[in-house]
Parts: C-alpha cells; structure tokens; sequence
C-alpha cells in the first residue's frame, strides 16, 4: 500500500513540540530572535566555520526563514529549551534537490554553556526518529565541516553513517542508512 504524503498539518502535530528526557524541542517563535542571535553570534558556536558568525539582521533573516519553512512543511528546526530557557536549537529542514534528491539537513547548534551534556545528541536523536516515523522517504544528512569531531559524535549517536560519496568541498556527510 502505498503512503499518502504527509501534510504540514498533520507533520505539525508530531513536530510542534517534542519532550525528551531532558529538553523541549518546539516550534520557534519571533520573541526567540534575542537568544537565537546569543548563540549565532558566540565566535565560539562558530569554530569551524568562523565566517558565518551572525549580526543582528542575518539572525533575523534566518529565523524569518524558519519559520517560513515551518508554516510551509509542518516541520523544521526547533527552538531547544532545558528548564525553561532556551539553550539552543536544531531539527530538520528540507534541502530541495540535495544531491539529485530532496533529503533532510539535521542541524544543532547550542550554546557553549551546554556542550558536553548530550544535549546535541538528545535532540538529533530524537529528529532522525520522527524523520523514520513520519518522513520515511527522505535521508536524513548532517553535513560537517572536516575536524569537527564533536559534530560527527553527535551525527553517529543519532544513528547516521559516513556518507564520502555525498561529501562535497565543504563538508562530510553523514546520513541515514
């Protein structure tokens, strides 16, 4: 039988907002532009790419894009919160046509205060589950800049493998199987 494609309606249900063992994981919303640009604009979230750190204005262009992107898809990257603060974000957003393919971007990026806590691993964890239950049909990518390591700890406990044959000059990839 074959499935029926998910709407953003229905994907919003299971996306909205997700609880783990220790953190949020919800929809942003305009009032998290401030704690976005904190953590977009730390030199030290941007240690592997130091040129994309962000000014006040590329940080609202780009939670603008997020949330374009989930009123379109039902889904997209979520604000991170512990204990009632935000400490991050991350999720998954589409990349059309990737590789000769549509496929999901896993991203996390949270501040350096909460490194080393599994936080990471515990929100990309949880986004490649929902992507098998409720996008089947899309791979699940991390793309990670060569010497990253932590980044690719966090892509392999998710469950993503190396991908070389989907590397490009700027980034390894790790997707799912």
């Amino acid at each position: 039988m074959r499935r029926t494609a998910p709407t953003a309606d229905r994907l919003s249900d299971a996306f909205e907002q997700v609880a783990t063992e220790r953190l949020l994981l919800r929809r942003p919303v305009h009032d998290d532009l401030g704690d976005l640009h904190r953590i977009h604009s730390d030199p030290r979230t941007w240690e592997h790419l130091p040129g994309s750190r962000h000014g006040r204005a590329q940080s609202g262009r780009r939670l603008a894009h997020w949330l374009a992107h989930w009123e379109a898809r039902g889904y997209g990257y979520w604000s991170v919160e512990r204990g009632g603060r935000i400490v991050g974000f991350g999720g998954l957003m589409l990349l059309l046509g990737w590789r000769g393919r549509d496929a999901l971007n896993l991203y996390y990026r949270l501040e350096p205060e909460s490194w080393g806590h599994g936080y990471a691993s515990e929100l990309a964890q949880a986004a490649v589950r929902l992507a098998g239950r409720e996008l089947p049909e899309l791979l699940v990518v991390a793309r990670i800049r060569d010497g990253n390591e932590r980044s690719v700890r966090v892509a392999e406990r998710a469950g993503l493998v190396r991908r070389a044959d989907l590397d490009d000059d700027e980034y390894l990839a790790y997707a799912s199987a």
